[in-house]
C-alpha cells in the first residue's frame, strides 16, 4: 500500500504529522500536540489530506508502476 506522511517542521524539528496509515495528525511538541487535537478534530482538514493521497501519491505510483512495466 501507499503511505502518504505531510510533515510540517519548523527550526529543523519536526512537531507535528499526517500519516495517511493512522489517518490522523500526530504532534511531537507541546504545539505540535495542540495543533494536532485542532485540526483532528475538523474533518475539512483531514479531508484535504485524504485528497492529496489520492491525488499526488496515487496518480504519481501509477506512473510509476507504468515506467517499470514498459522497461521489463
Amino acid at each position: 500500500g501507499i503511505e502518504f506522511i505531510d510533515s510540517y517542521v519548523f527550526n529543523q524539528v519536526e512537531y507535528i504529522r499526517f500519516n495517511s496509515t493512522v489517518g490522523r495528525y500526530v504532534g511531537y511538541t507541546e504545539h505540535g500536540v495542540k495543533n494536532a487535537e485542532a485540526w483532528n478534530s475538523d474533518a475539512g482538514i483531514l479531508g484535504q489530506e485524504q485528497a492529496e493521497l489520492e491525488r499526488y501519491c496515487k496518480h504519481n505510483n501509477a506512473n510509476y508502476y507504468s515506467a517499470i512495466l514498459d522497461k521489463t
